[in-house]
């Protein structure tokens, strides 16, 4: 099995927003804002290479939605989900499986294409995977997050017939993959699943928006987004305690520069120990 991080730009969103109840003063030193108090993320998916599959895990923005739409997230950068994927040698077609950690539209947009007036699914020859719940979830929102769920993202891919869930039970996560679990979590949104992926004797988790960046590891920093932030903080701490203990490699999709990250435990709680690129430490 070989795994990548795949640039797919980058886009703007409120610094208060991202980090929830941490004050300015403190976040400010982290990522700065510009005076609009937003801060730059990215977008940064993953490729995973094995036995015959080509798993995209997240898709980003998209390049699909109005003018309007994107005056607000300021998509920026000169990496896109397609020209980082022909960068690692393969085109959209040889991608057979696309994995969404969730549905909200920085991580399901680039999922669907729009060629003319109609809407189809950027990957033709892929599956594409889902929660039932988290899809039941999306279709049908809770005020807090209709916003984030945009069904031009979501329709077109069950209008195709790519579309399959990973199970309900929680030992139902291999997707017929050995070496990679999916770790459901409820904070931030019902049922988001986390790629968890055994590379030789390394383990690495994709933290989507759990984590979704080295300035979120202390568990006080939750995103004002998440629906159950006191659940996000238990889901937080259980998962970086094993991840301290047993030497995980972290990835973060948000992160403008850190793609990825060790951590351990300190008197302190868990703190980062060390940071670089996803190759240095496989």
């Amino acid at each position: 099995m070989t795994i990548q991080t795949i640039d797919t730009g980058f886009l703007k969103l409120d610094g208060g927003a991202m980090y929830g109840v941490v004050p300015k003063s403190i976040w400010q030193r982290l990522n700065p804002s510009d005076d609009r108090n937003l801060c730059t993320w990215a977008m940064r998916c993953l490729l995973i290479e094995t036995a015959g599959r080509l798993v995209l895990v997240d898709t980003g923005l998209g390049t699909k939605q109005d003018e309007k739409f994107f005056s607000y997230y300021q998509p920026h950068g000169e990496a896109t989900l397609l020209s980082s994927i022909k960068q690692a040698g393969y085109s959209a077609a040889d991608i057979t499986d696309v994995l969404l950690t969730h549905l909200h539209f920085d991580h399901v947009g680039g999922a669907v294409e729009r060629i003319g007036e109609a809407l189809r699914p950027t990957f033709p020859n892929a599956i594409y995977w889902s929660h039932p719940a988290h899809w039941d979830w999306a279709l049908n929102p809770n005020p807090r997050e209709k916003a984030s769920f945009l069904k031009e993202n979501i329709l077109p891919i069950r209008e195709s017939g790519q579309l399959k869930f990973f199970g309900n039970d929680v030992d139902d996560n291999y997707l017929g993959i050995p070496g990679l679990e999916l770790v459901y979590v409820d904070g931030h949104t019902e049922k988001m699943a986390l790629p968890k992926i055994t590379v030789g004797n390394k383990t690495v988790l994709y933290c989507a928006d759990l984590i979704p960046s080295v300035g979120h590891v202390p568990l006080p920093y939750v995103m004002s987004y998440d629906v159950r932030p006191l659940l996000t903080m238990d889901e937080k701490a259980r998962l970086l305690s094993q991840a301290a203990a047993e030497g995980w490699i972290l990835i973060f999709e948000h992160d403008p520069a850190i793609e990825a990250a060790i951590v351990e435990q300190t008197d302190r709680g868990i703190r980062v120990a060390d940071t670089g690129k996803l190759a240095d430490f496989l």
